[in-house]
C-alpha cells in the first residue's frame, strides 16, 4: 500500500491508484467533468487540476498516479487558480441558455460554474455554433454547442456498450462529437449517455421540454422487464410519470439502465390504456361500475375450473393470488407462457435461477451461453460478461444465430435449433480449461421444444448451470406456487380463461393455438392495463394498474426479493390487480382470500422461508437422445426487446428504434438461391395452417435450412409455434405486371 497525504489527511491506497482515487477514499471532492469511475481516464477536461508537492505545475488528479509519501492540495490557492482558469476556458463558447436547457438544475457544469466560474467573461469574441444532430428517437443531440468534449459518451460506447457509435472529429475549437455518417445511436444501453453527459448536450428526447428537475418528485422502484431487477428512480409530476432514471446499486445494475427500462414508461400514457371496467353485451362493449363487473366475472367463472394465464411480468402477490384463484375453482394457472416443453415438471429440484449472484458473473473465467439473444434479452448481464471478457474471461456461444454480442467470443457454434442439445459436448474441453466455469441457459434455450433435455445435457457436463430468466418474475412465479393444476399448453384446453397482464396473441409460445382457444372459449376475463385483441374474444375487461401504479414484489434471476411502492395513483378507475383478485376470491367464496394489505399477501406467499434455500438448477430428466430429426426449413424465433411485454410494446420512442422494425424472413444466401427469392422480395411463410406475408432478408450467418422470423409481433403471430417447420414461397412484387 502507498501512503499519500491529501489536504493534510493521510490515506493508504494500492499501487496503481490515482490521486482522484485517494481523494475519493477520503471523501474529498475534486471538481471534474471527463472523469467517471466506470470509464477509462481521458484527462481532457483538466478541471481536476491539483497542487502536488515538488511538481512544477498543477496536475490532473484523475491521471496522476500516487507515489509513496506524496503530498497533495486540492483547494490550495494554486489549485484553485488553475481550476478557475479551466472553468473560464470552458465557458468561452458555452451558450448561456440555462433557462431553456433540460439539464438545468442537474447540470454539473452549472454547479461547478458557481464555485469556480467568474462573475463575467473576459472574452468578447463570437461564440462558436455546432449544428444539431439527429441520432435517433431516444437521445437528443439538438444543442451540441453546449458540448465540452469530455468524451464520456464516446468512451461509454466503446467500453460499456461495446460499440463506438459516437466519436470526436476536428481539433481545437472545431472539435465536435458526431455519429458515424448516416447512422443513429442504436445500442440497447444508449440512454446512459444522457446520464453521463455533464452538460446539456445529450438529453432525453422523450422527456425534452416536459418538466424541470425541481418540479419532479422521486420514487424508488424496480424494473418490470427482464429478470435482472434493475433499480429505478421514477420521477413524477402531477400524478404522471415523466422520467425514469437508474438508482445506483453495484450488486445489480451498477449505475446503468437498459433503454427498455428507461423509456418504456412512455407506454403508460398510451391511448390504449383501459380505465373503466367493461362488459360485452349483445356483442357490444359497455362501461360498467366495478361491482357490476366483478359480479358478472364471478358468475362467469363459478364452477368452471378456469385456466389462468398470467404474465411473468406480474408481481409476486398477483401471481400468488391468481394461483389460489385457479386452485380454489379447480382450474389451472401458469406464468411460463412462452415455454413449450413441460416434461421437467415434477422432476426439478427447487426453482431454476441464475446459480450465483449477478455480481459474481465477472469472476467466472469460462462462460458458455446457450440459446440466448444476449444483448437484447439481457442487456446488463451482457455488459457484465463483456467486462469479464475484457479482464480475460473466455466466453462461449452455442446458439442458432450468430448475432454480434460486441465482445470477444472465444468459441462459437451456430447450429439449427434441432442440433442445439447435441452440440453441448463440443464445449467440454473449453469449459474444463478454466478454473471457474458455468453454463448459462438463455430465453431461446428455455423456450426450446426440448428444453428439459437441453437442461439435462448441460447438467451432465458437471459444470454449474444457470438460467437467464426471461421476465421480472421468472423466479417469482415459482415462489408464488405456480404452476397450479397444469401448464401453459394444457391450460389452452380449458373453456374459461382469466388473463392476468397477458396478451395471448403475442405472449404465448403458440399464439395461433392460444387465439383459437380464446375464440372458442365460453368465458374470458382479461385483467389488463391496456385494451388489446382481448376485445375481440373476451367477455369482461377489468382495468388493472401497471407497475408504477401498484405496490408489489419482483424476484430477480439471482433470487433477490425486491419490493416496491406505487409511484403514482392508478389512472381512471384502474385498480391494483392483487385487490381485484382478492375481491374475486372473496365473492366466489374461496378460502384464504381475506387479506387486508399487500404485506399480508406477501407473507402468505413467502412466509418465513429462506428464498435462497429454495433455489436449485438440478433436474432428474435424462439427456436421452440429443439429436433431433428435423424436416424441411426450421424456424428460429427471437422475441425482439421492445415486443417482449405489454408496456414496451406501447412505448412510442422504443417503437421508433431499429430494434422495433417489423419482422422479416431472414435466411442465408444458399437458401435464398434455392427458393429463388432475393432480399427485399415479399414471401409467404407457412407454418402448419398458419401463414404470414413478410419481406425476405439476407443474413449469411444463419445456419442452412433455417429462417429467422421474430415472434411477439402482430405480423408474425398468425404463424403459430415459435419452433417448427416452415415453407417459404415467393410472392409477386407489388406493381409487377
Amino acid at each position: 500500500m502507498l501512503k499519500v497525504e491529501i489536504d493534510g489527511r493521510l490515506v493508504e491506497v494500492p499501487h496503481g491508484a490515482t490521486v482522484m482515487d485517494a481523494a475519493n477514499k477520503l471523501g474529498v471532492y475534486v471538481p471534474h467533468f471527463c472523469y467517471h469511475s466506470k470509464l477509462s481516464i481521458a484527462a481532457n477536461c483538466r478541471m481536476c487540476l491539483v497542487e502536488i508537492e515538488k511538481a512544477p505545475k498543477p496536475l490532473p488528479a484523475c491521471a496522476t498516479p500516487v507515489t509513496d509519501g506524496m503530498k497533495v492540495w486540492t483547494h490550495s490557492p494554486n489549485a484553485k487558480k488553475a481550476q478557475n482558469s479551466v472553468m473560464e476556458f470552458l465557458l468561452i463558447n458555452h451558450p448561456l441558455d440555462c433557462p431553456i436547457c433540460d439539464q438545468g438544475g442537474e447540470c454539473q457544469l452549472q454547479d461547478l460554474a458557481v464555485g469556480y466560474g467568474g462573475g463575467a467573461s473576459r472574452y468578447t469574441e463570437e461564440k462558436r455554433v455546432v449544428l444539431h444532430k439527429d441520432i435517433g428517437p431516444l437521445v437528443a443531440a439538438e444543442e451540441m454547442s453546449r458540448c465540452i468534449q469530455c468524451t464520456r459518451c464516446v468512451r461509454f460506447g466503446q467500453e460499456i456498450a461495446g460499440v463506438m457509435e459516437l466519436g470526436m472529429i476536428g481539433r481545437g475549437e472545431r472539435a465536435e462529437i458526431v455519429a458515424f455518417v448516416g447512422r443513429s445511436v442504436d445500442s440497447e444501453l444508449s440512454g446512459n449517455m444522457i446520464d453521463l453527459c455533464p452538460v446539456g448536450a445529450l438529453t432525453s428526447k422523450p422527456f425534452r421540454y416536459s418538466a424541470r428537475t425541481w418540479e419532479l418528485a422521486r420514487r424508488k422502484s424496480i424494473s418490470p422487464h427482464d429478470a435482472l431487477g434493475s433499480n429505478l428512480v421514477v420521477q413524477v409530476k402531477q400524478n404522471k410519470v415523466m422520467r425514469v432514471l437508474p438508482l445506483e446499486n453495484e450488486a445489480i445494475n451498477e449505475c446503468w439502465l437498459a433503454d427498455k427500462d428507461r423509456f418504456s414508461y412512455e407506454g403508460l400514457n398510451s391511448p390504449e390504456r383501459l380505465t373503466r371496467p367493461m362488459l360485452k353485451r349483445q356483442g357490444q362493449w359497455e362501461e360498467v361500475d366495478w361491482r357490476e363487473a366483478l359480479e358478472a366475472v364471478a358468475s362467469g367463472l363459478k364452477g368452471t375450473g378456469p385456466g389462468v394465464l398470467a404474465s411473468p411480468h406480474s408481481t409476486l402477490e398477483e401471481l400468488y393470488l391468481a394461483g389460489r384463484l385457479a386452485h380454489g375453482l379447480g382450474g389451472a394457472a401458469d406464468f411460463r407462457l412462452r415455454q413449450s416443453d413441460f416434461s421437467a415438471d415434477g422432476k426439478l429440484e427447487g426453482i431454476p435461477w441464475l446459480g450465483m449472484p449477478v455480481a459474481e458473473l465477472g469472476s467466472l473465467d469460462r462462460v458458455l451461453v446457450v440459446g440466448s439473444f444476449l444483448r437484447k434479452d439481457h442487456p446488463l448481464i451482457a455488459h457484465r460478461l463483456r467486462q469479464a471478457a475484457k479482464r480475460g474471461a473466455s466466453i462461449g456461444m452455442l446458439h442458432s444465430v450468430d448475432d454480434d454480442w460486441l465482445m470477444p467470443v472465444a468459441m462459437k457454434r451456430v447450429v439449427p435449433p434441432s442440433e442445439l442439445a447435441a452440440s453441448l459436448p463440443f464445449f467440454d474441453e473449453f469449459l474444463r480449461s478454466g478454473k471457474n466455469a458455468a453454463i448459462l441457459l438463455g430465453n431461446f434455450a428455455q423456450q426450446h421444444p426440448r428444453a428439459a433435455q437441453l437442461h439435462a445435457a448441460a447438467q451432465a457436463t458437471g459444470f454449474g448451470v444457470g438460467f437467464l430468466g426471461e421476465a421480472a418474475n421468472s423466479v417469482g412465479g415459482y415462489l408464488a406456487g405456480l404452476p397450479v393444476g397444469g401448464n401453459a399448453a394444457s391450460i389452452l384446453e380449458k373453456k374459461t380463461f382469466v388473463l392476468l397482464h397477458a396478451e395471448p396473441e403475442l405472449d404465448c409460445a403458440d399464439p395461433r393455438a392460444a387465439m383459437a382457444a380464446m375464440r372458442g372459449a365460453k368465458f374470458v376475463v382479461a385483467l389488463s392495463a391496456f385494451r388489446h385483441r382481448a376485445s375481440e374474444y373476451a367477455h369482461a375487461l377489468l382495468p388493472i394498474a401497471p407497475f408504477t401504479e401498484t405496490h408489489g414484489t419482483f424476484v430477480s434471476t439471482e433470487g433477490r426479493v425486491q419490493s416496491f411502492q406505487a409511484a403514482v395513483n392508478p389512472l381512471g378507475e384502474a385498480r391494483p390487480a392483487w385487490k381485484v383478485l382478492r375481491v374475486l376470491g372473496t365473492m366466489l367464496g374461496l378460502p384464504q382470500f381475506g387479506f387486508d394489505t399487500l404485506e399480508q399477501v406477501r407473507v402468505a406467499c413467502l412466509g418465513g422461508s429462506d428464498v435462497q434455500k429454495l433455489l436449485s438448477n438440478r433436474t432428474s430428466v435424462e439427456p436421452g437422445q440429443l439429436t433431433e430429426k428435423a424436416e424441411g426449413i426450421q424456424r428460429i424465433a427471437d422475441v425482439p426487446a421492445y415486443f417482449a411485454d405489454a408496456l414496451a410494446r406501447r412505448s412510442p420512442p422504443l417503437q421508433k428504434t431499429r430494434d422495433a422494425l417489423p419482422p422479416k424472413a431472414w435466411m442465408n444466401g444458399r437458401l435464398m438461391q434455392r427458393l429463388g427469392v432475393s432480399a427485399g422480395q415479399p414471401v409467404l411463410v407457412r407454418q402448419g395452417e398458419g401463414e404470414a406475408r413478410l419481406a425476405a432478408a439476407l443474413d449469411e450467418r444463419l445456419p442452412d435450412d433455417c429462417v429467422r422470423v421474430a415472434a411477439a409481433h402482430q405480423s408474425s403471430a398468425g404463424l403459430g409455434a415459435m419452433f417448427g417447420s416452415l415453407t417459404v414461397e415467393k410472392l409477386a412484387m407489388q406493381g409487377a405486371a
